[in-house]
């Protein structure tokens, strides 16, 4: 298996690494930095160093159990020492969002105890569906004014890793309508935003709420009778 280091630390930008397969369309590192995407996260970019030559990261992702490193040029061989780098503008952004996502969800189910029913995002904008019967403008403005106090409390925001039985003994650690966590996965990753949210995540955060920047609500809209959209962008201070 490969060592997820996005797992531990989200702001390790370059990593020394060692190919320990070759595939016709991939690579399989021993340990990567590159985050291979979910949960509604893309996936990163950057690219690959063999001495001078670069190799760019077209796409990574999770392939028959393994993450693979899918390249522009794959003239690699097994046993090869590389240099793993990542586009931190795109990374670093997506770590805002995301916490970002979370804060939204931390205040919803805190004010309104409105679940999540689905979500994305993209670099510096996204989008969260709740259980909302009706979503108005003036609520939608009440609640981005207090997304914005949180972000400014500049709460910290810590990852651990607990055993699926003590995990899911922490109330509400699912916010989605439905638990998307397979039966099969024993250790179960947090994110803990705290005196705010507290959720199963397998994305990269920032270390405080603080570094999200501005939270700006751009738009809602009714996906169903009791199924609304938030429209959310990042921006800076």
């Amino acid at each position: 298996m490969t060592e997820q280091i996005y797992n531990s630390d989200a702001y390790i930008k370059e990593l020394e690494s060692k190919i320990i397969e070759v595939n016709m369309d991939h690579i399989v590192l021993d340990k990567t930095i590159f985050f291979p995407g979910g949960g509604g996260q893309p996936n990163d970019l950057g690219s690959i160093y063999l001495k001078d030559k670069e190799f760019k990261l077209e796409k990574i992702s999770w392939k028959d159990g393994k993450i693979a490193h899918f390249l522009n040029d794959n003239n690699l061989n097994v046993g090869d020492l590389i240099v793993c780098k990542l586009d931190w503008s795109r990374r670093f952004k997506l770590m805002r969002t995301h916490t970002a996502m979370h804060i939204l969800c931390g205040v919803i189910w805190r004010d309104y105890q409105a679940a999540v029913t689905g979500g994305n995002m993209e670099p510096l904008k996204g989008r969260m569906d709740f259980e909302f019967p009706s979503l108005s403008a003036e609520l939608t403005e009440e609640i981005e004014q207090k997304l914005n106090i949180e972000v400014q409390k500049n709460r910290k925001i810590t990852v651990d890793f607990l055993p699926r039985e003590e995990a899911f003994k922490i109330p509400d650690l699912i916010r989605t309508k439905v638990n998307l966590l397979p039966e099969s996965l024993k250790i179960i990753r947090t994110i803990n935003i705290h005196g705010l949210d507290l959720q199963a995540d397998g994305g990269t955060h920032v270390s405080s709420t603080l570094k999200v920047g501005k939270i700006k609500i751009t738009g809602h809209q009714s996906k169903g009778k009791i199924n609304k959209r938030i429209r959310i962008a990042v921006l800076d201070n």
